[in-house]
């Protein structure tokens, strides 16, 4: 038979002492979790481990003796190494033995009670402790009950590791009696600062989830439910991204300790998520601040305005000519003008009431960017969307008469037909008209029919417009989400410590000797950056329509509203 001896690297160097580790009969295999040094008691060998087995519920007992040369050990220690299989009777009796520097090891096993021993053959394989405690490729630690159906899996090695983790932490600066060599035999892997930031942190926690209760609480009375405050907080996208970044908030704040991997870095995400943000929001406020830069953006303001408005006037003014030589409607061709005109006057109007006030409104917007650079982008989208709430109104107006006319005409082109929209059975029917009625249908529908080409101008022209200002909105939206969404300290820690997001194992084949053991490396294979995004990316709130090309052609054809908000249920999760 094989026997697989799984050996952490970090023991390579260790003094001569006995092996410690779990059995895995039914992989006829052997963990060495760690090396324990003489001088030793093996009473006291086998109290320690009684309770090492009591806390981590892993069968962990002595496997066989290590032997390292390199000090010039006398030569009956290798018989004293043999003796002690008598006392701690664990078979087989594991032997490994490393003369000088050799990277070749000798390795056997003795099988005393059996009666008729079998030579087995012997794979060494390599691990690193500390990559395989850390990777999390085992099962989770809160269902230690539990043990893995198929014990042939390579994640019970991954689990004796992980459980074992009390073993760890027995440092050779320890007074105790038993002198341990492991991943941590230098010192428990720690940092007094983080230490006590984690002490610190309970008092902290505390007071912000109280104030993001009473946050909550105000957001959730009644005094928002009311119109017009229920409307601004369900259409601004300022609201929305305020509310997201609250219940991030409320997620970072809860005492409740991560129950597995995938919530402990959804937390650290979104933490990591929040200090960029925040960072970045400073950033832009100080740079806002420094040389009057919001007077210089407030007296920018209005001329782009009043340059905006007049191209439009000039545009209006090319359609109630002859636009591209085409022949319009004169009558509807000159209502539409004059009526979309007038709005542009009140547009004006309304910009240079409020000219006087711009600086000092651009003043207090520029503060909420310590909020994040995220609410000053959700700001700036619905700065956009007031700006041009004129075009907004064009297209709306360009849109309903358009769609008012296409209904029109493919009703009465059913008339023509004989047939009828059944408004119950939601389907169309045969009907029988008398003369009057297709006389009546004849008229409307020449009357629609040469009217649409002017209609349908105007609500092209407007369409356009609209477009051209959600694709700036779209833009805006998707830097949100992409700095929302984006797992920043799971591609810090890929890049970084990459066998923390481990995807699987690998092993490779080292050198060999004749007459020695099969030497094999076990290393971590990392997630790609794709992987990383894909499993640890953050759900967003967008508040910028996601429409697929098809539905949205078919919405402009049929002249349906585009608008610069979703609906209530549209939320991306």
């Amino acid at each position: 038979m094989v026997l697989k001896l799984f050996f952490p690297s970090c023991c390579s160097s260790a003094d001569s002492g006995i092996l410690i580790g779990r059995w895995i009969s039914e992989q006829n295999s052997a963990v060495i979790l760690a090396v324990v040094h003489f001088p030793f008691i093996p009473v006291q060998v086998k109290q320690y481990l009684g309770d090492v087995q009591r806390v981590t519920k892993v069968s962990v007992s002595v496997l066989g003796s290590w032997s390292n040369s390199r000090q010039g050990k006398e030569e009956s220690l290798s018989e004293f190494l043999e003796d002690l299989g008598t006392i701690f009777c664990h078979e087989p009796w594991i032997q490994i033995s490393k003369e000088g520097d050799s990277k070749f090891w000798s390795c056997s096993t003795l099988q005393k009670h059996s009666k008729n021993p079998q030579e087995e053959e012997i794979i060494l394989v390599y691990y690193d402790q500390r990559k395989v405690m850390l990777s999390h490729l085992h099962p989770p630690l809160d269902t230690a009950g539990q043990r893995a159906e198929d014990a042939s899996k390579l994640s019970a090695i991954f689990d004796t590791v992980a459980r074992s983790q009390v073993l760890f932490m027995t440092d050779r600066y320890d007074e105790g009696p038993i002198k341990l060599t492991h991943w941590q035999s230098d010192g428990v892997e720690a940092s007094i600062i983080m230490e006590l930031l984690k002490q610190a942190s309970v008092p902290a926690c505390m007071l912000l989830t109280f104030l993001l209760s009473l946050v909550s609480g105000i957001c959730r009375s009644r005094v928002l439910k009311f119109w017009p405050l229920s409307f601004l907080w369900s259409k601004l996208s300022t609201c929305e991204q305020l509310g997201h970044r609250l219940q991030h908030l409320q997620v970072i704040s809860s005492n409740k300790k991560a129950q597995n991997q995938n919530q402990l870095m959804r937390k650290a995400n979104i933490f990591v998520s929040l200090l960029i943000d925040v960072a970045l929001g400073i950033l832009l406020m100080s740079w806002l601040y420094r040389k009057n830069r919001i007077g210089h953006l407030a007296d920018t303001l209005i001329p782009v305005a009043d340059h905006v408005a007049e191209e439009l006037q000039d545009l209006l003014q090319w359609l109630m000519g002859a636009p591209a030589g085409l022949k319009m409607n004169r009558a509807l061709d000159q209502v539409l003008g004059r009526f979309f005109l007038y709005h542009i006057h009140l547009w004006i109007s309304y910009i240079h009431l409020l000219s006087p006030f711009i600086e000092m409104i651009l003043w207090y917007v520029g503060l909420s960017a310590c909020l994040g650079l995220t609410v000053a982008l959700c700001i700036l989208s619905d700065i956009i969307a007031l700006l041009t709430f004129h075009i907004y109104c064009f297209y709306v107006y360009g849109a309903r008469l358009y769609c008012l006319k296409i209904y029109g005409l493919s009703s009465l082109w059913r008339l023509f037909r004989g047939k009828k929209w059944n408004v119950l059975r939601q389907r169309v029917d045969s009907c029988s008209y008398d003369l009057d009625q297709l006389f009546i249908g004849t008229l409307l529908f020449t009357i629609l029919l040469f009217l649409l080409p002017t209609t349908a101008l105007y609500y092209l022209v407007f369409t356009l417009l609209r477009l051209l200002v959600v694709i700036v909105q779209g833009l805006i939206h998707l830097l949100v989400d992409l700095i929302d969404s984006l797992p920043l300290y799971s591609l810090i820690l890929r890049l970084c410590r990459s066998y923390r997001l481990a995807a699987g194992v690998k092993f490779r084949v080292l050198e060999q000797q004749d007459g020695k053991p099969l030497r094999l490396l076990m290393q971590i294979n990392p997630l790609s950056y794709g992987g990383v995004v894909q499993t640890y990316r953050l759900p967003t709130y967008s508040c910028y329509p996601r429409d697929s090309w098809a539905s949205l052609c078919k919405k402009l054809f049929l002249g349906e509203l585009i608008y610069p908000w979703k609906h209530k249920g549209d939320k991306q999760n």
